[in-house]
């Protein structure tokens, strides 16, 4: 009698079906084939004691496990409930009218308890994809897979629970339900800082404001000690917040990384990644021998702060070129090739050089000559090319420091964020792929972005004036049409928003937009 267990496998952030096909026949004998691991190999030994120590006896016979299909790898230990469950089918120790239904997934100790797993909310999506009733999980992640509706979740402790659910047995395990929607709700905008606890830096938070409305790259270059880093963890207090969808992905990368707590459920607020300077390339991208979500799609959605920028490695920072650009990553081994999403805004800071006082208005800056345009160097062309902002950072005075007055609230700017956003919303609803002005093509920024004689006039005597770059071209009409739409947001209630997303860009937001690119100037760097 051949039995069949339905579970699920990971590949990239979504999940693909497994199904675990076992026969018993006369012989002493246990196989496990379909490409599996050296882990899910293992599982015989946690199965047998997990099920003695659930008082049943291990059956002996020849047994053969098959995972299918069988042309892809199986890696990781959530496969040990699922073929516990499938082993004492096909040994007739239990009966399950229905088991087409159940769709089952967890990790066995040797004690027959069931340990969490990763990836238990794509598992869920894929399930109810797929037309499942019913999803077995470990216990740990059952707030997790629960929050997908259409779709029974039972938490278990132990091999035995599983049991009395698949007998149907009155001692089993109800299934645990969350109201996902009312859960995201009442989980919004919690933050632990807030711009008015920011004392002066009138000029960084506008560049913060402009950058969340217009979803652009940041880059701010100032001296130790102007709270650059203090700024950049405030900067999720300002954004929009996610809708339902983003949530969803966002959990889902999270989930597969293993990077979700105990008893978590959705994702709420957008990501704010940190990592250390001497982060490697695959750690920031993802991969390795079993590929892994990297830094920059746990960012998804979110923001990748990197400070002390110059202080990455080349090679580490080059990486960010093609998902800045493309927003998803591809990564290719010769064993694998799997695709994460990588929609994130980048925010980075650095010192203006290597002592950190170049420009400083108070102290002299004690690098050798050349120092600064060596410093500035470390990161490339192609890769500011790809940051709309540069912010330069002045100390705070004492009197901003020492006054009591609190700053405006991160909640009023975000409103104005917010309204911009719900702008471009209606500008972009018709362009697949468009969701904010940093991901407009040449054809938009012709159609929506491009100024007035005035505007190209005052652009053109700008640049030339200031010996701006090329580059620097495209990035100032992108940060000009945000900034616009900042303007034209007060607007809102009182004018229909069709008519206020066609409003042109003017020569006011051209010349701030100018201002925001300190690192275009030719000569940025080369005079004391």
């Amino acid at each position: 009698m051949i039995t069949k267990v339905y579970t699920a496998a990971i590949h990239g952030i979504d999940a693909f079906p497994v199904t675990i096909e076992t026969v018993m026949e006369n012989g002493v004998c246990f196989d496990i084939v379909g490409m599996a691991d050296t882990a899910v190999k293992e599982s015989k030994l946690r199965i047998e004691s997990a099920m003695k120590n659930s008082g049943y006896m291990f059956p002996h016979y020849r047994t053969t496990v098959n995972l299918a299909p069988a042309d892809i790898k199986k890696e990781g230990a959530s496969y040990d409930l699922p073929i516990a469950a499938a082993m004492m089918l096909a040994a007739e120790y239990i009966k399950c009218d229905n088991l087409q239904d159940y769709m089952i997934t967890g990790e066995l100790s040797l004690d027959g308890s069931v340990l969490p797993i990763r990836g238990a909310l794509p598992m869920a999506v894929k399930a109810r994809e797929l037309g499942f009733k019913r999803l077995i999980v470990p216990e740990a992640n059952v707030t997790e897979a629960a929050v997908v509706n259409k779709l029974e979740v039972f938490g278990v402790k132990n091999l035995r629970e599983v049991v009395d659910i698949l007998t149907n047995s009155p001692t089993a395990p109800q299934p645990t339900l969350i109201n996902t929607r009312r859960l995201f709700a009442d989980n919004h905008d919690c933050f632990d800082f807030d711009f008015s606890e920011v004392k002066g830096q009138e000029t960084v938070k506008r560049a913060f404001e402009v950058a969340c409305a217009g979803g652009h790259n940041i880059l701010m270059i100032g001296p130790p000690g102007a709270g650059k880093s203090m700024m950049a963890k405030r900067l999720p207090s300002i954004l929009p917040p996610l809708s339902m969808a983003e949530a969803l992905e966002t959990t889902k990368i999270h989930s597969v990384a293993g990077k979700l707590s105990r008893g978590s459920m959705l994702m709420t607020s957008r990501p704010f990644r940190t990592p250390h300077h001497t982060v490697s390339p695959v750690a920031l991208v993802g991969g390795g021998v079993n590929p892994m979500p990297g830094e920059i799609s746990l960012a998804h959605n979110g923001v990748l702060f990197l400070d002390e920028f110059p202080e990455f490695p080349r090679q580490v920072l080059e990486v960010l070129r093609q998902p800045i650009e493309d927003r998803v990553i591809t990564v290719s081994r010769a064993k694998y090739t799997v695709e994460y999403p990588a929609s994130f805004m980048l925010v980075a800071s650095m010192n203006p050089c290597p002592c950190g006082y170049y420009g400083h208005p108070t102290r002299r800056c004690t690098c050798q000559p050349g120092a600064v345009t060596k410093y500035m160097n470390k990161i490339s062309g192609p890769l500011l090319d790809r940051i709309d902002l540069h912010v330069e950072i002045e100390p705070v005075e004492f009197d901003a420091m020492a006054s009591t007055k609190p700053g405006e609230s991160s909640e009023a700017i975000r409103s104005r964020v917010i309204a911009a956003r719900a702008i471009q919303a209606e500008r972009y609803k018709n362009e697949k792929g468009i969701y904010c002005n940093a991901q407009m093509n040449s054809r938009l920024l012709h159609q929506y972005a491009w100024p007035d004689e005035t505007g190209m006039k005052k652009l053109k005597e700008r640049m030339t004036r200031l010996n701006m770059s090329a580059r620097a071209f495209d990035r100032i009409l992108r940060t000009a049409r945000t900034i616009a739409d900042l303007d034209y947001a007060n607007q809102l209630p009182a004018n229909p928003i069709q008519e206020i997303a066609n409003q042109p860009i003017k020569v006011q937001h051209i010349a701030e937009a100018i201002g925001y690119r300190s690192l275009d100037r030719a000569n940025y760097g080369q005079t004391y």
